[in-house]
């Protein structure tokens, strides 16, 4: 059987929380339906930089690893979604030879354009200071002043590891109760908080997650860069 020249390009997603998968897919369908998500698992990055309390040059290095085994395997772009491997990801891109991307990136470009006070509230004290950092640095980008006030949700994420899904909702939804009123917007530093938001009813603040804004950031990206190709390469169908 001969391969199609015009197969679809693959998207590698690298996951360390196994729940968010299917949302992943979701979403890379609704949003990228040109592209064939395949996902890579390892959740030993994330067990070990919270064991750890931080990210270690060892997990980066493990993780590059991971990237370069998707580019191998033939991922024309590559998704990480752990927003703890943030400064991992942005290490990686320079040297990678396919489109990079942190899940991240997306939600902190959208906080900054919805107000100068922003709330981050995290389950991981080790994502906590990455989202802040990337915050601000696209805030030094776009010109913008901006303050950040964070809040941890202390034990949320080990009532999810445990299956306790809804303990762990609960205590966001605690969190972001004590944040909306000093704050423009609140962003959800994980993607595993985002279920949270399902049982709310609407908060007097935007409250912002990353799966979507992210594969959104990411579908903008691929597809401007896909406009240049084809600029460059006039006549190729």
């Amino acid at each position: 059987m001969t391969t199609d020249v015009h197969e679809s390009p693959a998207l590698a997603m690298i996951h360390t929380v196994p729940g968010i998968i299917p949302a992943f897919g979701e979403l890379v369908g609704l949003h990228l339906p040109g592209w064939r998500p395949f996902n890579m698992l390892d959740e030993s990055l994330l067990g070990n930089t919270i064991r750890e309390g931080t990210l270690s040059r060892q997990t980066m290095r493990r993780l590059a690893t991971h990237i370069w085994s998707a580019v191998d395997a033939g991922a024309s772009a590559v998704l990480v979604t752990c927003s703890s491997l943030g400064p991992a990801v942005d290490a990686a891109i320079p040297l990678c030879p396919v489109p990079l991307f942190r899940i991240d990136d997306g939600m902190a470009i959208e906080a900054i354009q919805r107000g100068n006070r922003i709330g981050v509230l995290a389950t991981l004290a080790t994502t906590m200071i990455p989202t802040t950092h990337l915050i601000e640095r696209h805030a030094h980008r776009m010109g913008r002043n901006v303050s950040v006030t964070s809040r941890l949700c202390e034990g949320a994420f080990d009532k999810l590891r445990s299956g306790d899904r809804a303990a762990h909702d609960a205590m966001i939804r605690e969190g972001l109760a004590s944040l909306v009123g000093s704050v423009d917007v609140v962003v959800l530093a994980q993607a595993s908080m985002a279920n949270a938001l399902s049982e709310m009813k609407e908060t007097s603040v935007p409250v912002l997650t990353s799966p979507e804004l992210g594969v959104l950031h990411m579908s903008s990206a691929l597809n401007a860069r896909s406009r240049v190709l084809r600029r460059r390469s006039p006549g190729r169908g």
